[in-house]
């Protein structure tokens, strides 16, 4: 299966737009992991017609809040719909499992032993200051905690995470994680 995991960062934030709407926000940067190549590559806006041939090649979306707020940010840049393509949000998985959202840095610390190396708060300051390197560089991070997360949960269907009284394992349930997707798409190949 062809699994594409992805993060995107914005340009400003919810208390710039007055929403707390997703689609109300703007994107700076598409970072994403492609498993039938194995590297990141990152996307600004402009560069935005080469990505989504790589979206519709795909088997299954791998994200970390990605059902709730990048799929339906990025569905507003796209001519097409990306909820059509199988997602695997991680955060969903956590939440269904322990009946709460858990930030993805918690899980990453006591499951991966890496922490995040910024946040999006700083990702905006780094698109509104020019600092497009340390923007990708963070986005580019992200993206690789969240695939590193994603095949340590489908390898061991666990995931673990810290509270007060240590660190925990969290059983996770990966079915259909593996199952072909249903449709294809093809919205911006050639024809």
């Amino acid at each position: 299966m062809r699994i594409i995991t992805f993060d995107i960062e914005t340009k400003n934030a919810f208390q710039d737009t007055g929403s707390n709407d997703s689609t109300s926000l703007d994107i700076s940067v598409v970072c994403l992991h492609d498993s039938s190549t194995g590297e990141i590559t990152h996307y600004f806006e402009q560069d935005f017609a080469k990505m989504w041939p790589i979206f519709e090649s795909a088997d299954a979306l791998v994200t970390f809040n990605g059902d709730h707020f990048d799929i339906p940010l990025l569905n507003k840049y796209y001519h097409g719909d990306l909820t059509h393509i199988k997602s695997i949000d991680l955060m969903v998985a956590v939440q269904k499992s322990l009946g709460r959202r858990i930030k993805l840095d918690t899980l990453a610390e006591a499951t991966l032993g890496k922490k995040k190396s910024g946040n999006g708060l700083e990702a905006i300051a780094w698109w509104k200051n020019g600092e497009l390197e340390k923007l990708v560089r963070y986005c580019k991070d992200d993206v690789a905690v969240t695939r590193e997360l994603y095949e340590y949960m489908r390898d061991n269907k666990s995931v673990k995470y810290k509270d007060y009284s240590g660190i925990k394992e969290l059983k996770i349930d990966i079915s259909g994680w593996d199952d072909a997707p249903k449709v294809a798409m093809n919205f911006s190949l050639p024809f």
